[in-house]
C-alpha cells in the first residue's frame, strides 16, 4: 500500500485498532500525523503531553484495548516519560507516537530545535518497545510491531520516534507482519501438583491480579466451584463483581483478611504483583501452600515463594485447576462472607462523612461506569476498596502511585465511553499538577463529574507529618476558589459541604449531558473517623 504521507499511513494503521479518538499536542515536528488524525479521526489537543499518555491510556483501559498519543520531539518526548512510566507499571497498551528532527540531523548533537540527547534511550527505559523510523519503507512494520508489543502480555506502552522529513515523505508499506508471539507453555507436573493440592483443600482462598482479568469467566468458575474467597489487588478489581457473596476485595491487609489467609489451607493467586503498598511493604503473610499462575515468568517467586510455579495464561491454566478442585467446607465459605461484610463495614465506619459521597456515587452510578481515580485520599482509603467495581474495564487508576494523572485518564475514558458518565476522583494537590486540562474538558465537553475533594494541600503527607513528624514540610498549598475558577473554564460546579449534599449533587451531575465540576470542601465535611496515612515504613517512627 502507498501513502501520501505518515500521518494518512497512521490514520489506516490507527483504524485497523479500532481507534476513533488520539490525543497529543501538535508541534511542527508532528504536523502530518495531527493533521492526518484531524482529518479522518478525532483529535483532542490536551494541554500537556503527560496528559496525551495519560488519556492514552485511560481511553485504552476503558476500551479493553489501546489507546493512541502524538508528541513533539525533545522536551515534549520528556513531558510524556513520567506518564508512560505508568503505562509500563500498570502493563497498559499505548502506541506513543513522537516526532523527531529531521532524519539528516538525527543524532548530530548540533543543537537542533527541539532535539535532545538519546531521545530512543529515553524512551527505551520507559516503554516496552521504542523504535525509530529510518526510512518511508519501514514506517507501517514498526507502527505494527509497535501495537504488537503494547498488546503483548504483560505488555505496557510502546514509543514510536518519526523524524520529520520521514512523517512528509511519500510511504510505501509492504504490510509485511511478523511471528505472533507463542503462548507460554505450563509445565504438566507443576500442574498435576497444584491439582493435587487444590483436590484436597477444604479452606481455599484466590487472590486476583490485574492478569485475572483476561481470564474473568474462568476465575468466576474457579471461585464458586470451591466456594473460596476472593481477594484483590487493586489491579484485580472487577474481575469477579464486587458485588458477588465471595468478593472480599482489595482488603488483604486488614487484620480479618490476615487471619483468613493464616487459616487458608491454599491460596491460588493470579497474575499479581504483590506490590509493595498491597501487602505492607511485604510483610503481609501467605500461606505455604500457594499455587501462583503467571503469564510472566519473572513474576513467578519473584515476592513471595510459590509451592508450585505455574508459567501460562490464566484462561487456560484456570480450568485445569477448577475441573480437580472440590468444595470447600460450608463453615469457611460462611466465615468468608462474613469477613467480607465486617471489612466493608470497618471501613465505611472509619471514613466518617465521607461514606455518605461513596454511598451516593454507589447508588447513583449506572452498573461499569468508569471511576477514574487520582492519588488521594479518598481513592487510597475508600475509592480503592469500598466503592464497588463491576467491570476491569471500569477501574481506572495510576498503579504507579504518581499523583496529578486521574483527569487526563479520565478524559481519555470519557470520550472512549460517550454514552455514559464518567467519574474522575481528585484532591486539589493532585488536579493543580495539571489544571490545564480544565480547558481541555471545557472544549471537548465529555460527560465527565469531576470530584475534587478539597483539603488545601497534600493531605496523605500531611497526615504522616502529624503523625511522625514534629513540623509540617511542603504540604499546605495554596487553593484556589474552585467556583470561580470553574467558571472561567465555563464549567458548571458545584459544592458538597455537608453529608446531606452529597446525593442530589452528584445525582445531578451524573446526569447532565456534560462536564461538572462538584467540590468536596472537607473543612466543611468534617474529618474521616480515622485519618488516613499510606502504607509506608517510617524508619524513625
Amino acid at each position: 500500500m502507498q501513502y501520501d504521507n505518515g500521518g494518512e499511513l497512521l490514520v489506516a494503521h490507527l483504524k485497523t485498532l479500532g481507534i476513533d479518538t488520539v490525543f497529543g499536542v501538535v508541534s511542527v515536528h508532528n504536523l502530518p500525523l495531527v493533521e492526518a488524525v484531524d482529518r479522518h479521526l478525532r483529535f483532542v489537543p490536551v494541554r500537556h503531553e503527560a496528559t496525551a499518555v495519560n488519556a492514552a491510556d485511560g481511553y485504552g483501559r476503558a476500551r479493553g484495548s489501546i489507546g493512541c498519543a502524538l508528541t513533539s520531539t525533545g522536551t515534549g518526548a520528556g513531558n510524556a516519560a513520567g506518564s508512560l512510566i505508568e503505562a509500563l507499571a500498570s502493563g497498559t497498551a499505548v502506541l506513543h507516537v513522537t516526532g523527531q528532527v529531521e532524519s539528516a540531523y538525527l543524532g548530530s548533537g548540533r543543537g537542533f530545535i527541539h532535539e535532545t540527547k538519546d531521545q530512543l534511550g529515553m524512551l527505551s527505559a520507559v516503554s516496552a518497545y521504542a523504535a525509530t523510523v529510518t526510512s518511508a519503507r519501514d514506517a507501517g512494520h514498526i507502527l505494527r510491531e509497535a501495537t504488537s508489543a503494547a498488546l503483548a502480555v504483560p505488555g505496557g506502552p510502546a514509543s514510536v520516534e518519526w523524524p520529520i522529513d520521514l512523517q512528509y515523505a511519500a510511504q510505501d508499506d509492504a504490510e509485511e507482519t511478523g511471528p505472533g508471539a507463542s503462548a507460554p507453555s505450563t509445565d504438566a507436573a507443576e500442574l498435576a501438583a497444584a491439582q493435587q493440592l487444590l483436590s484436597g483443600s477444604r479452606r481455599p482462598l484466590i487472590w486476583a491480579g490485574g492478569g485475572a482479568c483476561r481470564a474473568r469467566p474462568e476465575l468466576l468458575a474457579l471461585l464458586e466451584t470451591t466456594g473460596a474467597g476472593l481477594l484483590t489487588s487493586n489491579s484485580g478489581r472487577g474481575s469477579v463483581p464486587e458485588d458477588h457473596p465471595l468478593v472480599i476485595g482489595n482488603f488483604a491487609t486488614t487484620p480479618a483478611a490476615r487471619a483468613l489467609l493464616a487459616d487458608a489451607d491454599a491460596l491460588v493467586t493470579v497474575g499479581t504483583h504483590f506490590r509493595s503498598n498491597e501487602t505492607a511493604d511485604y510483610g503481609l503473610k501467605l500461606p505455604d501452600a500457594h499455587i501462583q499462575i503467571d503469564v510472566d515468568a519473572a513474576a513467578l517467586d519473584r515476592v513471595y515463594p510459590a509451592r508450585h510455579a505455574l508459567h501460562g495464561d490464566a484462561a487456560t491454566v484456570l480450568p485445569a485447576l477448577t475441573g480437580a478442585a472440590v468444595r470447600a467446607d460450608t463453615d469457611w465459605t460462611a466465615r468468608v462472607t462474613a469477613v467480607r461484610e465486617e471489612v466493608r463495614a470497618a471501613l465505611h465506619e472509619g471514613i466518617g462523612p465521607q461514606a455518605a459521597i461513596c454511598d451516593a456515587l454507589a447508588a447513583a452510578l449506572p452498573r461499569g461506569t468508569v471511576v477514574a481515580r487520582d492519588v488521594t485520599i479518598p481513592s487510597s482509603s475508600w475509592g480503592n476498596r469500598l466503592l464497588p467495581i463491576h467491570d476491569p474495564r471500569a477501574n481506572v487508576f495510576p498503579r504507579g502511585g504518581g499523583i496529578g494523572q486521574g483527569l487526563g485518564m479520565g478524559i481519555g475514558a470519557a470520550l472512549a465511553r460517550p454514552d455514559g458518565p464518567t467519574v474522575v476522583i481528585a484532591g486539589d494537590g493532585g488536579l493543580a499538577v495539571h489544571f490545564g486540562e480544565l480547558l481541555t474538558v471545557a472544549q471537548e465537553r465529555p460527560r465527565l463529574t469531576l470530584i475534587v475533594f478539597n483539603d488545601g494541600g497534600y493531605g496523605v503527607l500531611r497526615n504522616m507529618q502529624d503523625k511522625y513528624a514534629e513540623r509540617r514540610s511542603g504540604v499546605d498549598l495554596f487553593t484556589p476558589d474552585f467556583g470561580p475558577l470553574a467558571a472561567a473554564c465555563a464549567l458548571p460546579y458545584a459544592r458538597i459541604a455537608a453529608p446531606a449534599d452529597a446525593a442530589p449533587v452528584l445525582e445531578a451531575a451524573l446526569a447532565a449531558d456534560g462536564p461538572t465540576l462538584v467540590e468536596v470542601d472537607l473543612a466543611a465535611l468534617g474529618p474521616m473517623k480515622d485519618p488516613f496515612t499510606p502504607p509506608v515504613k517510617i524508619p524513625t517512627a
